[in-house]
């Protein structure tokens, strides 16, 4: 499991909008925030899913589902927070987050 941040299209066309942002994602959030102690990158992950999910924010959520796929989160541990969600966050936001979840899970070999 690599502790460089993943570059991603989004990313780059970020950067040429706002540079800063960027910058600090790849400092602080990925470089100290998802290195801390604390907590694995593998819980780190699953929150991340959970709250891309909860708040529909679909734009992250396949990167992030890539991210907790290659940190150790299974396709089931992925499809259960998907169906727990769906009690919390709203029907429209699990379905949206399983169909983005297939999306990945079939461009990935099992």
């Amino acid at each position: 499991m690599s502790t460089q941040p993943v570059t991603s299209t989004a990313r780059d066309v970020v950067r040429g909008v706002a540079p800063k942002l960027i910058d600090l994602s790849e400092k602080v959030l990925f470089g100290d925030v998802w290195e801390r102690p604390g907590l694995s990158k593998r819980d780190r992950s699953f929150i991340t899913v959970a709250a891309l999910i909860a708040t529909y924010r679909t734009d992250q959520l396949p990167g992030h589902l890539e991210r907790a796929l290659n940190n150790g989160v299974t396709r089931e541990e992925i499809g259960e927070i998907i169906t727990h969600l769906a009690f919390y966050a709203g029907w429209p936001a699990a379905m949206t987050a399983g169909t983005i979840a297939r999306r990945i899970f079939d461009a990935r070999k099992p």
